[in-house]
């Protein structure tokens, strides 16, 4: 898939659009996304801007449909550590503090750990993970299974999330995988009462029963920044809050 015609087609049918419903939303004809698609019209920028707002197209995509139309990409992919992240790097880096003594950590697009809070630190320290870790690798390591006392449910909701992630994007392997890992754990029986399914850890003599919270930024023009996820974690019980703040 090199043209921008099969590109246009590709996210059209990934977005359950036919060609009628993603003209209503651009504000073009339908005949004009036809001729688009069989590459008998040329895409302007800024049609092509038109069309991914239309589709809520992630940024790479967007980049992708204007490269391939000859167009310079629009959004840059900035590394973590650049200069210009700093400001960034402080936000997030304030929301994790002040998150104490509760964890909290930020992941990227591939659920890489980008930083991490003391009490988040401590917490999943004792299971292998720290900056730089995968948390999407211990997702689907053999040390969870045993540890989390309802890791059926926690094992579909995480699966389902990952579908969702990757559909958003146009289907990512490593996600998809992950996701389909995890789906082949036997099914919760029944299901859950509460607001939220929680994770209920057991870590040696201390159970941990904790929900978490997913901030994004709201308007990202950075590959990075779109899919960066700040996770905080809350006590769902008097005990864990009271574990909590001993292991901080």
């Amino acid at each position: 898939m090199t043209r921008f015609a099969d590109t246009l087609r590709f996210w059209r049918q990934a977005r359950r659009l036919s060609q009628l419903g993603l003209a209503l939303e651009a504000g073009v004809s339908a005949r004009h996304i036809s001729f688009l698609e069989t590459g008998r019209a040329r895409p302007s920028a800024e049609m092509i801007g038109r069309l991914g707002a239309a589709m809520a197209l992630p940024l790479d995509a967007r980049n992708q449909m204007l490269t391939r139309a000859g167009f310079a990409a629009a959004y840059a992919s900035r590394d973590w550590n650049d200069a210009e992240m700093e400001p960034i790097r402080q936000a997030v880096g304030r929301m994790l503090a002040s998150h104490a003594p509760f964890p909290g950590l930020a992941v990227d697009a591939d659920w890489t750990v980008l930083g991490l809070n003391p009490a988040a630190a401590a917490l999943f320290g004792q299971l292998g993970l720290s900056e730089g870790g995968s948390f999407l690798d211990l997702m689907v390591s053999d040390a969870l299974p045993v540890l989390v006392e309802n890791w059926p449910e926690v094992a579909h909701h995480t699966a389902t999330r990952l579908r969702l992630e990757s559909a958003a994007r146009g289907g990512v392997p490593r996600l998809d995988a992950a996701a389909a890992h995890l789906a082949r754990t036997p099914p919760p029986r029944g299901t859950s009462t509460g607001p939220v399914v929680p994770v209920n850890l057991r870590l040696g003599d201390t159970r941990l029963s904790l929900f978490s919270t997913l901030a994004q930024f709201g308007t990202p023009e950075d590959l990075l920044l779109e899919d960066l996820r700040i996770e905080l974690f809350f006590p769902m019980d008097e005990a864990t809050e009271a574990a909590l703040m001993a292991l901080a």
